[in-house]
């Protein structure tokens, strides 16, 4: 008798913590890159990625967790299992196809040079020769900038996150940085810091370094629930979710499949 309480004691807490994992969903963010994810002055989370997630639980009806961490050691934690997904501007790159499985695209925006305004400066190697750009590290603009730009001459400086190199940019530590253009047009552009700067040249769309848009990441025996996000991430785009939440955010089509 002992035996069998015992044993229907175990399958009574396996239950249990099945049940609780398919009631909750845990996102991996670092909240330093607005407009898509970062803190209020409440400390609370906001952004586009945020909403994005709340409305993702919504539809499939669990309880978002948000675990905040660094984002250079994101794809390490998510793997550590410390969360179920990762929801932070993660850009789908073949290389990290390697360690994840994605989700269908969330949205796409170019990366962008952002410099002083008539500075002459453009994101190509003749222009930034000699030059120091800022990017932050583990992002798909630091991998561009090291393999395309560094080789040439161009001081590529990485930095812990995206907000730590606006102050640099500002004070003239670095001349420019790589950056998401919808963070920069949308956050440091439009703040009394970055009314000096300016988007410069032409944006910069590139599969083999940027990625095919920007999806959620999940552990690859995790296949279950990358369906479970497909299907409610359609059900946001058909009732209108997904246009209403890009819109509170973005005067512009973040939206961009490539060809």
């Amino acid at each position: 008798m002992k035996k069998i309480a015992l044993s229907a004691l175990v399958m009574f807490a396996c239950a249990s913590t099945t049940a609780f994992a398919a009631e909750s969903l845990r996102f991996g963010v670092d909240p330093t890159f607005p407009p898509f994810e970062s803190k209020a002055p409440d400390g609370s989370l906001q952004g586009f990625d945020i909403d994005m997630g709340n409305a993702l639980c919504h539809q499939m009806k669990v309880k978002c967790v948000w675990v905040q961490t660094g984002y250079d050691g994101i794809i390490p934690a998510l793997q550590a299992r410390k969360f179920d997904a990762i929801l932070s501007a993660m850009a789908m790159t073949e290389k990290r196809r390697q360690r994840v499985a994605f989700t269908d695209m969330i949205y796409n925006t170019p990366s962008a040079l952002v410099t002083k305004k008539n500075s002459g400066l453009k994101p190509d190697v003749a222009s930034l020769k000699s030059k120091n750009v800022g990017v932050a590290q583990g992002t798909t603009q630091e991998t561009y900038a090291k393999a395309v730009w560094a080789a040439a001459g161009i001081n590529v400086v990485s930095y812990p996150n995206q907000e730590e190199i606006w102050p640099d940019l500002a004070s003239g530590r670095v001349e420019a940085t790589l950056t998401s253009a919808a963070s920069a047009e949308t956050g440091f552009l439009k703040s009394p810091q970055g009314k000096d700067y300016q988007i410069s040249g032409d944006t910069l769309y590139d599969k083999k370094y940027f990625g095919e848009g920007v999806g959620i990441g999940l552990r690859k025996d995790d296949q279950a629930r990358v369906e479970q996000i497909n299907t409610a991430l359609a059900e946001l785009h058909k009732n209108g979710v997904y246009d209403k939440l890009a819109k509170k955010y973005f005067s512009f089509d973040v939206f961009h499949k490539l060809n």
